[in-house]
């Protein structure tokens, strides 16, 4: 398992990894639900910066999938994933109690009867509890809030062995994130809201998961890291890094 997670390391840092993800679905399968006349003008406004059919093409989802959606915030990629699955699959969101304007968001969404396939539970920050085995984790620019105690103190370790228990062998762990510059301490990811892709790739790999793939999709070389993620100047248009994790079917 090491042995293996250090030569994914390797291939990401020699640009090859994207032989590894071959034959992967393509991002214009998901157009048609960036199209939906239902979804918010927020969301809509925010697809060009956020490339929701790049991300769902990466993570793999597909219809009847089970995913857990952790921190969906009012449920910007919720209501996509919903659709992507069909009514064969299911969502399981799980919300930090702590963030009442999410939860209200959420529970909007779930309480309005057009999502019949989605439920979200608000609960301790960094809990992992879904009723049924997963095929993918999904965590979209909120890994890095669990390293921040004002949120809830949360064992990142633990956090990720449970995410790993939660999927069923051969199931996809996603994370996306902001980068952030080298050596950046908790202090640091609390006033800037990034993460080293570094430090995600350790951590989970430690927990047992293999790196399969990385996204590059949202790169962004303009953004060189210092700024806080909501500073005017780069909202919208940080460097953002996409990791697909795969828990070993063995």
């Amino acid at each position: 398992m090491r042995c293996t997670s250090l030569a994914v390391l390797l291939i990401i840092a020699t640009g090859s990894i994207g032989a590894l993800a071959a034959g992967g679905p393509s991002p214009s399968q998901y157009t048609r639900l960036l199209a939906d006349k239902e979804r918010p003008a927020d969301d809509v406004a925010a697809d060009a910066n956020r490339k929701p059919a790049e991300t769902l093409a990466f993570a793999g989802v597909k219809r009847g999938m089970v995913v857990g959606e952790f921190f969906p915030g009012g449920g910007y990629f919720t209501r996509l994933l919903s659709k992507a699955v069909g009514p064969g699959g299911h969502i399981y969101g799980i919300e930090n109690a702590g963030w009442k304007g999410a939860v209200e968001a959420d529970q909007k969404l779930t309480s309005s009867g057009k999502f019949g396939n989605v439920s979200i539970d608000a609960l301790t920050f960094g809990a992992v509890r879904f009723p049924e085995p997963l095929d993918l984790a999904w965590v979209t620019q909120n890994y890095h809030d669990l390293k921040i105690a004002k949120f809830g103190v949360v064992d990142t370790d633990k956090f990720n062995r449970a995410v790993f228990a939660a999927l069923k062998p051969g199931g996809t762990y996603f994370i996306l994130d902001h980068e952030a510059p080298p050596g950046t301490d908790a202090a640091g990811i609390e006033k800037l809201h990034r993460i080293e892709k570094a430090q995600v790739i350790r951590e989970v790999t430690a927990a047992g998961f293999q790196l399969v793939e990385e996204g590059k999709f949202l790169n962004r070389p303009s953004d060189d890291h210092s700024l806080p993620i909501f500073d005017k100047a780069v909202q919208g248009q940080t460097d953002q890094y996409a990791l697909k994790f795969i828990k070993p079917k063995k």
